[in-house]
């Protein structure tokens, strides 16, 4: 009896060594961003007897994956084990995500009220639980770390949490210090010598930071991690450099399979990786990558977005048009882009097969489409510039107007006076040569307030006042037409005989236009307008017939 007893007591010791070691090789995967092997690993260890830290583990992946239901599960399942009052910081960042601070804190309080003065492991959850949540409190999360610290003030662990808190904050030269201090007390700690290449990223200090992550690289090959980073510094170099776009956009996308390779092929990594396709623009990619994701889950709806994405983008409108639909009609967390892209697909398809002819049904549920997307997330308006070039370019002058209206809707965009311009031109065009009581005055009143934000903003840019000059002809507001007209001249003519010559037509076209608003008002005014013209251009018919009149 006595040595079964003994036998039985190895036994429980060895599972506790067992789970113990499962739960360390658990950590280390969630480290390295191995999310479907450390959840693997821990259901295992649940399997076998309930235990509270694996529990709490498992629904901080579920967390990372955006599956909110399965981590609220976990933490439940895991209060009722042994160790399980840790998953009340889980339940506590659930309380976050719903804007319940104080539910939260109340969470966290029942972790921490009988720790002893060494545990910490229990502050550096907390802490990531407020830089997790979905409003991340950096400065809750370094008021908590900052007491661990006080206790264990060599603590890597703490460091590391404590760089990111700070880099949170934008404190890059106490994150520095941070990160530093966690892989000179832990060098096996490798992801604190990576976060040292993340704040050279977010410094802009692109070369740099590839110089940091490839001493993470000499050091180990596998650690898939600083091959995401890789992708993404290489990327941001790709659109802070233009010159250097085609070179670092392959290195983005070749070290991100690097990084698929070295993780898992799991749907919530492939949905990352789709993101990261998006962003490099590589939409054969997206669409074969989308494609591999139906096949592991065809009812997930985020999958058709990226159908509708790549769809679009490689020529095929119908396609584009029913799979965001269908994601938008499912309410799952629709985002700008969703929109944006739909948008871009009504409008491509409300252009007839002939290249002419417009739905103008089709175009102004396009363009709104747009609009939304642009209201939602100004930056979007960035890519519409060059959309609203081609159009206008295939003299689609309805088309562009819809897509450069949309774009102007932000004031901070990069192209922001460009796309004005391209705005007022196309409204512009559209109503050329039509009557008082077909052109489209809301438009035009619209185009000659582009105008107005383009001379507001470049007071010199002498092409702004001939176009706004034109929209108020077109509008019969002549006072203001010739108002502009003369404020043409008053930048052109002082440059001097060349830059007259170089704009001879539209001079001549500012002195009749003047000249032709003074006529039943002014005779003499008029008179000397035209004969402004007749000295530039002696033949200008025009001219010459206006002063026959006048006599």
């Amino acid at each position: 009896m006595s040595k079964f007893k003994i036998f039985s007591i190895a036994l429980l010791a060895s599972a506790a060594v067992s789970q113990a070691q499962d739960l360390d090789q658990a950590r280390k995967a969630i480290d390295a961003e191995q999310y479907e092997k450390a959840k693997s690993l821990l259901k295992s260890i649940i399997q076998t007897k309930a235990n509270g830290r694996a529990s709490f583990l498992l629904g901080n992946i579920y967390l990372t994956q955006n599956i909110e239901d399965s981590a609220k599960f976990a933490f439940d399942k895991g209060l009722s084990s042994e160790e399980g009052k840790i998953n009340n910081i889980g339940l506590g960042q659930l309380e976050l995500n719903s804007g319940n601070v104080a539910g939260a804190k109340s969470k966290f309080d029942l972790v921490t009220k009988d720790l002893k003065k060494k545990d910490v492991e229990e502050y550096i959850y907390i802490a990531k639980a407020y830089m997790n949540a979905d409003k991340p409190d950096y400065k809750a999360a370094i008021e908590v770390l900052n007491k661990a610290k006080a206790a264990n003030p060599t603590n890597a662990y703490i460091q590391l949490a404590l760089g990111d808190a700070y880099y949170g904050e934008k404190n890059q030269n106490d994150a520095y210090a941070a990160y530093r201090n966690a892989y000179q007390s832990d060098s096996s700690l490798i992801r604190a010598k990576m976060q040292l290449g993340v704040l050279l990223k977010g410094a802009k200090a692109y070369a740099e930071a590839i110089k940091a992550y490839d001493e993470v690289t000499a050091i180990t090959k596998t650690y898939g991690p600083v091959y995401r980073e890789l992708a993404e510094t290489y990327y941001l170099w790709a659109n802070n450099k233009p010159s250097t776009y085609t070179e670092n956009i392959k290195k983005a996308l070749d070290n991100y399979n690097e990084y698929m390779r070295l993780t898992d092929y799991s749907l919530t990594s492939r949905m990352r990786h789709a993101d990261f396709l998006i962003l490099a623009k590589d939409y054969v990619a997206l669409e074969a990558e989308a494609n591999e994701m139906k096949k592991l889950d065809k009812v997930n709806p985020r999958i058709l977005r990226y159908l509708g994405y790549s769809a679009y983008e490689n020529g095929n409108t119908d396609a584009a048009i029913t799979a965001l639909n269908e994601f938008i009609a499912k309410g799952t967390k629709v985002i700008p882009g969703d929109y944006y892209y739909l948008g871009l697909a009504l409008v491509k398809k409300s252009i007839g097969a002939d290249g002419k002819t417009i739905d103008a049904t089709l175009l102004k549920n396009g363009a709104a489409e747009i609009q939304k997307a642009v209201t939602m997330e100004p930056l979007l308006s960035n890519g519409l510039n060059e959309i609203g070039k081609k159009y206008f370019g295939q003299k689609l002058y309805d088309v562009a107007s819809a897509i450069f209206e949309a774009a102007i809707l932000n004031p901070t965009s990069k192209n922001y006076l460009e796309d004005n311009v391209y705005y007022g031109l196309s409204v512009f065009t559209i109503n050329r040569g039509k009557d008082a009581k077909t052109i489209d005055v809301a438009s035009l009143e619209k185009a000659d307030k582009a105008m107005d934000n383009v001379i507001t903003s470049s007071p010199t840019y002498q092409e702004a006042y001939l176009y706004k000059a034109r929209i108020n002809s077109t509008l019969d507001k002549d006072d203001v037409m010739a108002a502009t007209y003369q404020k043409y001249l008053d930048i052109v003519l002082p440059k001097g005989d060349e830059e007259i010559a170089k704009n001879k037509g539209k001079v001549t076209e500012s002195y009749n236009s003047i000249g032709a608003h003074f006529a039943n008002t002014d005779k003499v005014k008029a008179k000397e307008f035209f004969n402004k013209t007749i000295a530039l251009d002696p033949t200008n018919a025009y001219a010459l017939e206006s002063l026959k009149a006048l006599k």
